[in-house]
């Protein structure tokens, strides 16, 4: 399975979850800043792999949150690809 269809089938099986990232439905881990994970995250391990020093995995609830804003543009760049890759478009960015 390519990420096309992977992206495709979490959509799917996930389909009554929201598919935006919801500022309201914020996870409460995640630092102050710009850029935030939203409950509807599924661990799917993308964003921590595209952006390690942003991106931290909550153990206990099984989901990424924001646990370091980016800062550097090299850093506002891997959390850019990761928002733009999260198959659930769980990751958001308030300006």
């Amino acid at each position: 399975m390519n990420f096309t269809q992977f992206k495709r089938a979490v959509r799917i099986v996930a389909q009554p979850l929201n598919t935006m990232p919801d500022p309201a439905y914020k996870n409460p881990l995640n630092v102050p800043g710009s850029y935030y994970n939203d409950m509807n995250c599924i661990d799917c391990d993308l964003c921590h792999g595209i952006a390690p020093g942003t991106f931290k995995r909550d153990d206990d609830e099984g989901m990424y949150f924001v646990w370091r804003q980016p800062v550097t543009p090299e850093e506002i760049a891997k959390a850019e690809r990761a928002r733009d890759t999260c198959p659930m478009e769980a990751i958001g960015r308030e300006s």
